[in-house]
């Protein structure tokens, strides 16, 4: 038996022995892992991944420590793929019974998902690779993505991700950080989320609070698309918390000026106002001048003449030109008048009634002139 047979007889299957890289051909690697016929390392051998190139993974000189996949004759066959294997499988494992969070390069981009290398050739599905959906994932080619391993299965070679998962325990982390730190009495801005028909959602920082129809305005808001669209950036107020069923009550027209605010900087003395009668009592009448803005027209200014009650005179609903007597922002009171209209009216008709007197005056002393003339 020959001395070189004896020492290939040496090498066994699954045998681990360490090597020089000596030199890179086409579709292998020689390596010297101290005997005398190089060991051959073929390109699909170098990875777990595609491999385009030998020299995109190894350089000529690299000591790698190496697996015996088949000896036979003068021929020895390694593979770094499998001890690379072994490796991630172990650091694989690890990290999925510790719930580990890590990062991985995204390398092929495939039907239903990514391809990704964690030592091992990684799957994300198309579904757990964000929250929400995705028509193209050309982009993430490339591109590194925390993740956490779904499921590892070593019999299937089975190695499962989700970018999906890290992502809803950061917003669910956020979440709970926003949850215990609001209280009732806050401003803070928010982006609106989703319009339903009895308010909106508005998402304060990762977690949607409710701002009911009623809270989203002054007036009287009938369908919440009128006041906010999906994407609006909105103030809120925070007017209540359950932190046990993670509700929280938000107020949008609490941060907006209320009708009354500036009202004497609007609304003067002597103005003269269409308005429209909203409530008749037994004491006057409430005319609506600006929205949400009501003034009092009392008995007396109803009309220029004694009324036993306003349903006399006005009806709900009705437009009505009013004279502003007096405005008090603070008590949120406005005097009206329409008497006083009517009585200005009068006395405009009388004034123009005499001046229309007076021309047909003049004229009749002329005609009258006239004739007395003719007589003389």
């Amino acid at each position: 038996m020959s001395e070189e047979s004896k020492e290939l007889k040496e090498l066994k299957v699954d045998d681990t022995v360490t090597g020089t890289v000596v030199k890179l051909e086409e579709k292998q690697v020689l390596v010297d892992v101290g005997y005398k016929t190089e060991g051959i390392l073929p390109i699909s051998e170098l990875s777990n991944l595609h491999v385009e190139s030998t020299k995109d993974v190894v350089n000529e000189g690299d000591v790698l420590t190496l697996k015996v996949k088949k000896v036979e004759d003068d021929e020895v066959i390694l593979s770094k793929r499998a001890i690379d294997a072994e490796k991630a499988w172990d650091e694989l494992e690890e990290k999925y019974n510790n719930n580990e969070v890590f990062e991985t390069v995204v390398k092929e981009v495939v039907k239903g998902g990514l391809v990704v290398d964690v030592g091992l050739r990684g799957f994300i599905p198309a579904s757990l690779v964000e929250t929400y959906y995705v028509e193209d994932f050309s982009d993430y080619k490339g591109k590194t993505l925390t993740v956490k391993i779904a499921d590892l299965d070593k019999e299937q070679n089975r190695i499962i991700l989700s970018h999906r998962a890290v992502i809803e325990e950061e917003l669910n982390e956020k979440k709970n950080e926003v949850l215990q730190s609001i209280e009732p009495g806050q401003v803070l801005e928010g982006t609106v989320q989703r319009l339903t028909n009895f308010g909106a959602f508005v998402d304060i920082g990762g977690i949607d609070g409710l701002v009911h129809i009623s809270q989203l305005s002054h007036e009287h808001v009938e369908k919440a698309s009128d006041v906010v669209s999906e994407g609006d950036k909105i103030k809120v107020e925070v007017l209540s918390v359950d932190r046990d069923s993670e509700r929280i009550s938000l107020s949008h027209k609490n941060t907006l000026p209320g009708p009354w605010t500036n009202i004497d900087e609007r609304i003067s003395s002597g103005d003269i106002l269409d308005g429209t009668v909203k409530r008749l009592v037994n004491f006057g009448a409430f005319v609506e001048v600006l929205p949400g803005v009501e003034g009092l027209v009392h008995i007396s200014q109803i009309a220029n003449r004694h009324i036993g009650t306003p349903q006399e005179v006005l009806e709900v609903g009705q437009t009505v030109k009013v004279k502003v007597l007096d405005v008090n922002e603070n008590e949120e009171r406005i005097s009206l008048s329409i008497k006083e209209l009517e009585q200005e009216q009068e006395v405009k008709e009388i004034k123009q009634y005499e001046k229309d007197e007076d021309q047909s005056g003049f004229h009749l002393g002329d005609l009258i002139g006239d004739k007395l003339d003719k007589y003389k």
